[in-house]
């Protein structure tokens, strides 16, 4: 099944490496480890995937904030 107005290629590997590393690929995710609907462990991630040269150009224009120091972050677990 093709659609009108798009072109048909092979796409490689390397293309879509060089495409993700130019303009950066952010992966957000949250895990709970849950028992009895207890929970035990939460980890929170997020990834920034790009070149040195793609990161240093988005802090520069503002599109990605600099990473707050451990005592800045938010824990998701209230405290005692």
């Amino acid at each position: 099944m093709t659609h009108a107005g798009f072109a048909e290629r092979d796409v490689t590997l390397l293309d879509l490496l060089d495409r993700a590393l130019d303009k950066g690929v952010v992966l957000r995710g949250d895990l709970t480890l849950a028992v009895a609907d207890v929970d035990l462990v939460y980890v929170g991630l997020q990834v920034l995937l790009s070149s040195v040269e793609t990161a240093e150009r988005m802090r520069r224009t503002g599109r990605i904030p600099d990473d707050p120091g451990p005592a800045e972050r938010e824990s998701p677990v209230a405290g005692p």
